[in-house]
């Protein structure tokens, strides 16, 4: 198969406009052209929608109020009314992800979280955010959040560490599992186009009937991930605030 048609070219890095300071490469690449891209939309959708408020709402008025209720009743129910100071960053990260998830859907586009480093960095900015959170509500007394209640004390020197590596393993397990998602359902699609083309109008109606059920698979799972990404940071916020165990 030619280089061209791999199903990983789609997911190359490419420099759009070379830039380097003090010797470290800092190019704005296609991947930030659709992050920006994806803030933009977003942007656009809310300031848009929101700008006649109108009484009978039309539709992108519907959809961001609706996209507003939908965080902040995933936040009202997973963290409780202490959670409601951080819907901002909440609702910027489920916007963010579901439109550069979408945005991906769209030929010859790029998906941005198809990248390790970029599901990476937004795990870390979650696991940094609520651990600062969580001493700063709580003190020292937040290290109790590794140390399982009632549990006999021989049993904690094999608890605490278990927790402590579990507690440092969410960055990893929240990223992996966007990543994962995003990588394999795209390349799936790629692998069946090149069947289409290669198989011709007689032998790839098969595969195109499967690209069809595919895609619209993967919109749906480019929502869901957005929601489990989202929701497993109300979980990890409320433990943060709340300790619950």
């Amino acid at each position: 198969m030619a280089e061209n048609h791999s199903p990983l070219a789609q997911f190359e890095i490419k420099r759009l406009i070379p830039m380097e300071i003090g010797g470290i490469d800092v190019s704005f690449t296609n991947s930030a052209l659709f992050m920006v891209i994806a803030l933009g939309l977003v942007s656009l959708m809310l300031v848009t929608s929101m700008r006649g408020r109108a009484m009978v709402p039309g539709r992108m008025q519907s959809l961001a109020e609706l996209s507003y209720e939908f965080i902040a009743n995933m936040l009202r129910d997973n963290v409780g009314n202490e959670g409601r100071r951080y819907f901002p960053f909440i609702f910027s990260l489920f916007m963010f992800i579901l439109f550069a998830n979408l945005l991906g859907m769209i030929p010859y586009s790029f998906t941005v979280t198809s990248h390790i480093i970029v599901t990476f960095a937004l795990a870390m900015v979650v696991f940094i955010g609520v651990t600062i959170i969580g001493f700063a509500r709580h003190g020292a007394a937040f290290l109790k959040f590794f140390v399982p209640a009632g549990v006999p004390a021989p049993l904690l020197a094999i608890l605490v560490p278990i927790e402590v590596i579990s507690y440092f393993v969410r960055p990893i397990s929240l990223s992996v599992r966007l990543f994962a998602n995003m990588l394999a359902g795209h390349t799936m699609l790629k692998v069946f186009g090149t069947f289409v083309i290669s198989l011709g109008i007689i032998g790839g109606w098969l595969p195109l009937l499967f690209i069809t059920a595919l895609t619209g698979l993967e919109i749906l799972i480019a929502f869901l991930q957005a929601y489990v990404f989202t929701i497993l940071t109300c979980l990890y916020l409320n433990d943060a605030i709340h300790m619950h165990h």
